[in-house]
């Protein structure tokens, strides 16, 4: 279980985040949404130890995460956006590096990055080196490596960035997987579907502030399940039904082009989030 208590970083005159109260339950996948700036990085670098708070704290079951608690800090796995793999290591070279860091037998580093190599589909590929990987390669590779010491807490800052449609579902997938087995998960994303497909419960995050808490579905209930979208002169218009005899009244009401369609997340991040940019 992870809990953050009045959490609050701030840079010289700068508050990137801002006292923020958040529980997060064990086995849970929860997703941290917001605009670029809106402080999920810097929420993410203090889970990790890489920024220490400048206020508030993180309990780690319980008891105070500091640089100091080996033991909770072995409980907690990152993968941040940045590739940082040595280009000229292969995957063996790569798992066994990690294993050493944190002390680890070598016989238990190798049956541990055979089974997760098997796990993530990278057996056949662990003789190239990391230049040679294609992003969804390297991607899942960052993903065997964070979970080389069996962490109970993994986070996930933009883990798909720059991947294509195909290898974004592969990793979705594994997401899954690994949360099935009751790994916890925390995920930042600015792929909204991604976090409506995979999280079971969503922050919204905004000027360093948290504003909301909710599931994917309940967002959605609360904004209205289907909108119309009507094109005109000065844009896309949207509005939103809580009932689907109504949307479709509007729709046939309505000159010139329009659909309506179900709401997803995205349109509840660009009316909560969007509107104030």
């Amino acid at each position: 279980m992870i809990e953050l208590q009045n959490l609050t970083k701030t840079f010289e005159n700068f508050t990137a985040v801002d006292s923020l109260n958040l529980r997060i339950e064990s086995g849970e996948f929860f997703g941290l949404l917001g605009p670029n700036g809106a402080g999920k990085t810097t929420t993410i670098s203090m889970l990790s130890t890489l920024l220490l708070p400048s206020s508030g704290q993180i309990l780690i079951d319980g008891e105070r995460l500091t640089r100091q608690r080996q033991d909770l800090k072995q409980k907690v796995s990152v993968i941040t956006q940045e590739y940082s793999m040595r280009q000229d290591m292969d995957m063996d070279e790569i798992m066994e590096y990690q294993g050493r860091l944190y002390y680890m037998p070598v016989r238990q580093i190798r049956a541990k990055t055979e089974e997760l190599f098997e796990f993530a589909g990278l057996t056949s590929h662990r003789k190239k080196t990391i230049r040679q990987l294609s992003g969804g390669m390297k991607r899942k590779l960052m993903v065997c490596r964070a979970l080389l010491t069996d962490p109970q807490i993994l986070l996930l800052d933009e883990p798909t960035a720059g991947m294509d449609a195909i290898s974004r579902r592969q990793m979705w997938n594994l997401l899954r997987q690994l949360n099935e087995q009751g790994l916890t998960i925390l995920l930042t994303t600015h792929y909204i579907e991604e976090a409506q497909s995979l999280c079971g419960r969503v922050a919204l995050m905004n000027g360093g502030k948290l504003t909301e808490v909710n599931t994917p579905a309940g967002f959605i209930e609360e904004l209205g399940a289907w909108v119309v979208d009507q094109q005109t002169q000065d844009g896309l218009r949207n509005r939103y039904f809580h009932d689907r005899k109504e949307a479709i009244a509007c729709l046939s009401e309505l000159d010139g082009q329009c659909t309506m369609r179900d709401t997803t997340l995205e349109d509840v991040f660009v009316e909560r989030v969007g509107r104030s940019l």
